[in-house]
């Protein structure tokens, strides 16, 4: 174990919060890192991560991130049967609230499967933070759907992270509350200005036509082929990790380029260089309630946006001219070059404008004011405070 200082926690107002997801912390910065990235800065934060599975007995890699929050990783060993796995990530979890004195605490959940070794849990409050329709990805374990039902029940407050998604929960929980993903306007609109282009992005000539994010079953590769066949002089640019699908599918064409994953504090500086941002959305059960994060942060880079008819991005950015929307590969060729030709100095102030009511500390205000009233206050004075160490890292292991 590191070095580590003496921390006086002040429990009694601002309970820790304890993050069940599954999503890596360091995958793609997103939904649950800006949310979680702002509530560390006032009480202690726990990620707990989805199993990774190897050689050695199990143990939990546990380390604190720049923005705060400890990120805690099982390692377990290969082979053990479903309940194995439960019990251990049980024993693991337990280890950590208790090696880090967490007595009050909201439990955050990402995903419902993560009730499988959490059910004997006693937080001041449950929260649902639902920010997909994890049931339709490609991969869903079969018992997710019934899960959430339980989780619905032990929920006390349910976010959704669009408004598609708040339609088809509303009915199922009596305080859900839609909270579509915001934007970083600042980090973005340093995309307005003429930044240095990235070595691997520099040669790519223009126009570029670009897209970040992940590239799995959502992306419509067919028509990303199609839009490149074409317009040959046309330069799609694709960054983000490819994952759930082959490597090998993906279509090859000469003005074609798959870059890669990017830091988030990279994405400015690619999308500077780009003249035309896109979203060629698959329409499948996988995208029927996305609702992208991406859609305002391409605004705020001040890019002309194209995407297919996703429910949650013709409603409201198609709806207001502030996205172009298209479905085929000649619709959505035409869009593409409808925003090429974007009249900027009349788009961009009504982007602004748009853009203006939405942000992350918005967000994420309103979302810690309805958890807040649903915590339950502590029981016991001496909850209030704890000293606890604080390492920068730790590993803790079980037989």
């Amino acid at each position: 174990m590191n070095q580590s200082t003496n921390l006086v926690m002040d429990n009694g107002h601002l309970p820790d919060l304890v993050c069940l997801s599954h999503l890596r912390w360091n995958f793609v910065f997103q939904r649950p890192q800006h949310l979680l990235s702002r509530f560390a800065k006032e009480r202690r934060v726990f990620f707990f991560e989805e199993p990774v599975f190897g050689k050695g007995r199990a143990r939990l890699q546990v380390t604190r991130s720049p923005e705060g929050v400890w990120v805690a990783v099982p390692h377990l060993p290969e082979g053990l049967d479903e309940q194995s796995v439960l019990e251990a990530q049980q024993v693991l979890l337990d280890e950590l609230l208790q090696r880090h004195a967490v007595k009050r605490y909201v439990s955050w959940y990402y995903t419902p499967m993560a009730l499988g070794f959490t059910r004997h849990l006693q937080p001041s409050a449950v929260v649902y933070d639902c920010m997909d329709e994890l049931s339709a990805f490609r991969g869903a374990p079969p018992a997710l759907l019934q899960r959430e039902v339980e989780l619905l029940q032990r929920a006390d407050v349910v976010f959704t992270g669009g408004q598609s998604l708040y339609e088809a929960k509303r009915d199922r929980h009596p305080s859900v509350h839609a909270f579509p993903s915001s934007v970083d306007v600042a980090h973005f609109a340093t995309a307005r200005q003429p930044l240095t282009d990235p070595a691997d992005q520099a040669s790519i000539p223009h126009p570029r036509l670009g897209f970040f994010g992940v590239v799995d079953e959502r992306m419509d590769l067919e028509l990303l082929a199609a839009v490149a066949d074409a317009r040959p002089e046309w330069q799609l640019v694709i960054l983000g990790p490819v994952v759930k699908i082959d490597p090998a599918s993906l279509p090859r064409r000469p003005n074609l380029h798959f870059l890669g994953g990017k830091l988030y504090t990279e994405l400015p500086a690619y999308v500077s260089g780009w003249d035309v941002a896109l979203m060629p959305f698959a329409r499948n059960e996988s995208t029927r309630f996305i609702s992208p994060t991406k859609t305002p942060e391409y605004l705020a880079a001040g890019k002309p946006v194209v995407s297919t008819s996703i429910r949650d991005v013709v409603r409201p950015y198609g709806d207001l001219g502030l996205v172009h929307i298209a479905d085929t590969p000649e619709d959505f060729v035409r869009a593409c070059e409808a925003a090429l030709n974007e009249d900027r100095a009349t788009w961009l102030p009504r982007v602004d404008a748009h853009l203006a009511s939405m942000s992350w500390d918005t967000t994420w205000g309103g979302m810690k004011a309805l958890m807040d009233a649903a915590t339950r206050p502590p029981v016991d004075e001496d909850e209030k405070s704890t000293t606890i160490p604080v390492p920068v890292s730790e590993d803790l292991a079980t037989v």
